[in-house]
């Protein structure tokens, strides 16, 4: 199982605003059958590698389907061979970590 952080941002858009092209996105990621988080910055979403590389392409097609003729996509994914890995882990695992203090 792997994770995959995700932003995808169309250069030509003459709104000011992105979120009604993010909405598209997320009913693209609906679809998928994987699990996603939306956050401030893009998107997280679980799934095997292989998926997640497709799914990376739909999305980032998704703009030039509306009429884009730019697009910049970020992605990172994180393939964890040795255990399963699940959305929210990570922050989790920070979580418990940090002192009642430090909060």
């Amino acid at each position: 199982m792997a994770l995959m952080d995700i932003a995808v941002i169309p250069l030509d858009s003459k709104e000011g605003s992105l979120s009604g092209f993010v909405a598209g996105l997320q009913e693209i990621l609906a679809a998928s059958g994987c699990s996603y988080r939306l956050h401030d910055m893009g998107t997280t979403v679980e799934g095997p590698a292989h998926l997640l590389f497709e799914l990376a392409m739909k999305l980032h097609e998704f703009s030039f389907s509306k009429g884009g003729k730019r697009v910049y996509t970020v992605l990172k994914i994180d393939d964890r061979r040795d255990r399963t890995v699940r959305l929210g882990e990570k922050t989790a695992s920070v979580k418990a970590k940090i002192a009642p203090s430090a909060e």
